[in-house]
């Protein structure tokens, strides 16, 4: 067995993995997925193949995050996982790590150190669709301002990794809401295996929040559409199932080291492998 650092050209594949395991990644995940952290990628190599994969992104000099832990079905229990769950641990150093891992397996992660700091909830249905005037597509000179009010929202920056997720592309659509001159939020929309997925969505009150998941509604054209919404943003929980959206998938966010203090903004996750 051979543990190494994923190539950005075997990145598509591992998400057809994650694909096939039910996780409806975005169509166009990858290149954004790699800019946030080149090095934060890495495989298991076992009979000239690759057989498991996992990332550790470093977000910031304080802050990283694990994401696309997967192994090969016939290749498991063997200890291979671990072994690269190991491996890639080693490239975030002392930073906090966060996770959103299936709620079921909470016990082996708190073996490697990690805590319960709350609960991810996927809403997922049919949105209303509706344009607001003060809604558009994002601007060049926008995307520091996204980030920053991204970091206000999740108590960390993930500067590299937005600059590429909010630039829109065929399959991913960024809109900003615009007040007075003034940036009041933002939401980007992507289009994945089955249907959409919005992350992140930042608002500094629900009325731009409920125009923005509008605006989506429209991008999604009467499919269905997913939204990732934390703990700590209780209202969004309540206005997906006012919109009639379900419940469908929950993650349990946890930390290895000091937990990020979110603040007080409404938000929905970017995407549950990156945070």
């Amino acid at each position: 067995m051979k543990l190494r650092s994923m190539t950005a050209e075997e990145l598509p594949a591992v998400l057809d993995w994650a694909a096939d395991e039910g996780w409806n990644p975005g169509l166009d995940d990858a290149a954004a997925f790699f800019a946030a952290d080149p090095e934060g990628f890495f495989v298991a190599e076992a009979e000239g193949r690759i057989v498991a994969a996992i990332s550790v992104v470093n977000h910031t000099d304080d802050v990283a995050f694990l994401g696309l832990y997967l192994c090969r079905p016939d290749w498991r229990g063997r200890g291979i996982g671990y072994a690269l769950w190991t491996h890639a641990l080693d490239h975030a150093g002392a930073r906090t790590v966060g996770l959103d891992g299936v709620e079921a397996q909470q016990d082996n992660y708190r073996k490697s150190g990690f805590a319960l700091a709350g609960r991810t909830v996927r809403y997922a249905g049919v949105l209303p669709g509706r344009a607001h005037p003060g809604i558009g597509p994002v601007l060049k000179d926008d995307i520091g301002t996204l980030i920053a009010m991204e970091a206000e929202a999740t108590g960390y920056e993930k500067r590299a990794f937005l600059a590429a997720w909010t630039r829109d592309c065929e399959t991913r659509r960024t809109l900003v809401c615009r007040a007075a001159g003034e940036i009041a939020g933002f939401a980007t929309i992507r289009a994945c295996r089955e249907g959409w997925k919005i992350g992140p969505l930042v608002a500094g009150d629900g009325a731009v929040a409920a125009a923005l998941i509008e605006t989506c509604g429209r991008v999604a054209h009467g499919a269905p559409a997913m939204i990732d919404v934390p703990g700590t943003s209780p209202w969004l929980a309540g206005h997906c199932t006012g919109l009639g959206l379900s419940p469908v998938f929950g993650t349990a966010r946890m930390y290895r080291g000091p937990a990020p203090q979110p603040g007080p903004l409404i938000s929905a996750v970017a995407t549950l492998e990156l945070g």
